[in-house]
């Protein structure tokens, strides 16, 4: 039984990115945060980057997937030793999202991290608000309201996430609770990161457009981009998701431009989703802050601005680290699962009624990683 109170719990998460793992300590009772505790990053190395790429989009038991399952454990376990903590939450790597069909696919198994570490893990966050229903993403925004309230937002807000896609909430900081009616609009916004450092380890042999300098160059594809805003999936009402793979032609539609150009076109179009997805926000917010690794491509950034009716920011100006936000929301997410609280509702995934997702696996031995607890 979780104690009552503020716990220290450390959250884990691997994006659609696949850069790594991201780790981080928070100290919160499920509805506050207290304290945000230590961090830590293990990379993916190229190797492992490779399996990861190979098993996109497929589901449990096809090829490729148990290594993947391996090279996601073993990077937390060596990631997640020896960081004191009392609960873990974790997400696991995204391999396939159909939430309308097959589900929602992480790979990673939470019992073989509690066994390992000696603690107990939450983990598949996502498989019951898709069984009920819902989009099984995005999955921070109850995060995000205790983190307006934390800043101390009086007037709407909206956080933006830019991993390898993008996705959005919008806050009204003034509700009493994250499930209340009208407390919280989420939903992607289209790819982001994804597109653009698949093509530079593609093209380029390099994991990303640092700084997006080579973007900076390049002249925008107006055809591409008008056939991407096209796509019925900005026209949809929120909450609503997309699978890492979703936009794939686009690497298709950019490999005649060159370098510049593309990745000056990927980044237009990450941006168009997020001004299209701005239009859905029950009213403007007075912000946009900025997480993910996305906020470092000052060309993205640039033209974010450029088309938002509100400033836009890095979570940085807040006082908020937007390497690790995703990490603190799993370790944020765990507690309240351990509470039996919500972790999702109408208004962040579609699912029916406000509930609680998530499974618990509890160490068969003592923890190695921590004496707390």
């Amino acid at each position: 039984m979780l104690k009552t109170g503020p716990v220290r719990a450390l959250g884990a998460m691997s994006g659609t990115s696949l850069d790594g793992v991201d780790a981080a300590v928070l100290v919160t009772d499920g509805h506050e945060i207290f304290e945000f505790g230590e961090t830590a990053y293990r990379p993916y190395s190229p190797t492992d980057r490779m399996i990861l790429r190979g098993a996109l989009g497929r589901w449990p038991g096809d090829p490729g997937v148990a290594a993947a399952a391996e090279i996601v454990e073993e990077a937390h376990m060596a990631c997640l030793e020896g960081i004191e903590a009392e609960l873990i939450g974790f997400h696991g790597q995204t391999l396939a999202h159909d939430p309308a069909g097959r589900g929602t696919h992480q790979a990673g198994d939470g019992q073989v991290l509690a066994d390992y570490l000696g603690l107990p893990v939450v983990w598949d966050f996502r498989s019951a608000d898709v069984r009920l229903g819902g989009q099984g993403a995005p999955l921070a925004p109850f995060y995000h309201f205790a983190l307006a309230r934390h800043i101390g937002a009086t007037e709407p807000v909206a956080f933006l996430n830019l991993g390898g896609v993008g996705n959005l909430t919008w806050i009204d900081p003034t509700k009493p609770k994250p499930d209340a009616d009208g407390a919280l609009l989420a939903f992607d916004t289209g790819p982001a990161n994804a597109p653009m450092d698949d093509f530079c380890a593609a093209r380029l042999g390099r994991d990303r457009d640092e700084g997006g300098a080579l973007a900076r160059r390049g002249t925008v594809d107006e055809a591409v981009l008008d056939r991407f805003t096209s796509q019925a999936f900005f026209y949809r009402m929120p909450p609503k998701s997309l699978d890492r793979n979703d936009f794939d032609w686009l690497t298709e539609a950019v490999a005649d431009l060159s370098d510049a150009d593309a990745l000056a076109t990927l980044a237009g179009c990450a941006a168009a989703g997020v001004v299209t997805g701005l239009d859905h926000c029950p009213s403007p917010p007075e912000r946009l802050l900025v997480t993910g690794g996305g906020r470092h491509n000052a060309t993205l950034m640039r033209m974010i601005a450029a088309g938002a009716d509100c400033p836009v920011e890095p979570v940085e100006a807040v006082g908020l680290d937007g390497d690790m936000m995703e990490a603190q929301a799993f370790a944020f997410l765990a507690v309240r699962v351990a509470r039996g609280l919500p972790t999702s509702a109408p208004g962040t995934t579609g699912v029916a009624a406000a509930v609680g997702g998530g499974s618990m696996g509890r160490p068969a031995t003592a923890s190695r990683a921590s004496t707390a607890g």
